[in-house]
């Protein structure tokens, strides 16, 4: 009795496993077709010499010369290596500055709501757009130039000076990105009971205290993942450099996104720029392991 009892109950979590795989199986097939298959592929080519014009069979394989190449040889890769930590450790420095700061100003707002509105706006708008929009006002006669001009300023050419089209094109990314990591710190804070201000005010804590003592160490974990995600994002942006500047001028705003575009469909490299893509996620792992690490010092495990 005892084992027909365990054997009906056994093809029962039986039948309940095969249906859980049933209806993952969509999820999993997109998977399997579109990111797990080309990332193998992707590998395999970053180890051959193929220029999409010869069947795949015929590509030699080089073994590690691509690799080789981009990191000891390629010095416009080095560059735009450089140029793509520069663009993204200046974009997510501001980017989670400025959005910790409005989101605790506005949370205490009555008008929260609509601040929110405001700044996610840019969110739901297409980069090639957001980008094409700021390509007018960077203009040499555009908008910031004239409102330097009414305070007798000469404003530079700002997408086409080696000075400031890195700055500028940090900037439109901070703002378009400012309500994502705002509305998040909304959030988080809102998580925040309000036990801990109140007990903060009743020792005499003025609100620089309380942001300092009580909001930055209870938002560690929410801080983590608009870096880590920022990071990620800014390492391997492609479309908004690409419509404002095309990685001009000089070279000076080419990310590695870019310029991997460029070697695999203008010089027709596709193996060199696999590699560049792997090369490209090395970064990104590293740093983002870097960031997990320093923050679990800091405590992040206790809150």
């Amino acid at each position: 009795m005892q084992e027909g009892k365990r054997v009906k109950k056994y093809r029962m979590s039986r039948q309940r496993t095969i249906l859980a795989y049933l209806f993952l199986s969509p999820v999993l097939l997109f998977f399997l077709v579109f990111f797990l298959i080309p990332i193998v592929f992707s590998l395999y080519i970053s180890f051959a010499r193929w220029d999409m014009l010869t069947p795949l069979s015929q590509a030699p394989l080089v073994g590690l010369k691509n690799y080789q190449y981009i990191l000891f040889k390629d010095d416009l890769f080095l560059l735009t290596l450089k140029n793509t930590l520069v663009f993204a450790l200046g974009t997510v420095v501001l980017n989670v500055v400025l959005s910790l700061f409005l989101a605790f100003l506005f949370t205490r707002s009555r008008f929260k709501a609509l601040w929110r509105t405001i700044y996610w706006l840019p969110m739901v708008t297409t980069v090639s757009a957001v980008a094409t929009m700021w390509q007018y006002i960077f203009k040499a006669r555009g908008l910031i130039n004239a409102l330097l001009a009414d305070v007798n300023i000469s404003g530079p050419i700002w997408l086409a000076d080696p000075r400031t089209a890195m700055p500028a094109v940090i900037l439109v990314s901070v703002w378009a990105g400012l309500g994502g990591a705002m509305l998040i710190f909304s959030a988080g804070l809102e998580g925040i009971p309000d036990s801990y201000y109140e007990a903060a005010r009743v020792d005499g804590a003025n609100v620089r205290q309380e942001f300092w003592h009580i909001t930055i160490p209870l938002l560690r974990p929410t801080i983590l993942f608009n870096l880590v995600t920022g990071f990620i994002g800014g390492l391997s942006s492609f479309t908004l450099i690409m419509v404002m500047t095309q990685g001009g001028p000089l070279n000076t705003t080419n990310v590695v996104a870019n310029y991997m575009y460029q070697v695999a469909f203008s010089d027709m490299r596709m193996g060199r720029a696999s590699a560049m893509a792997f090369a490209l996620f090395g970064v990104i792992l590293l740093v983002t392991l870097i960031q997990l690490r320093v923050f679990r010092r800091g405590g992040i495990e206790s809150y």
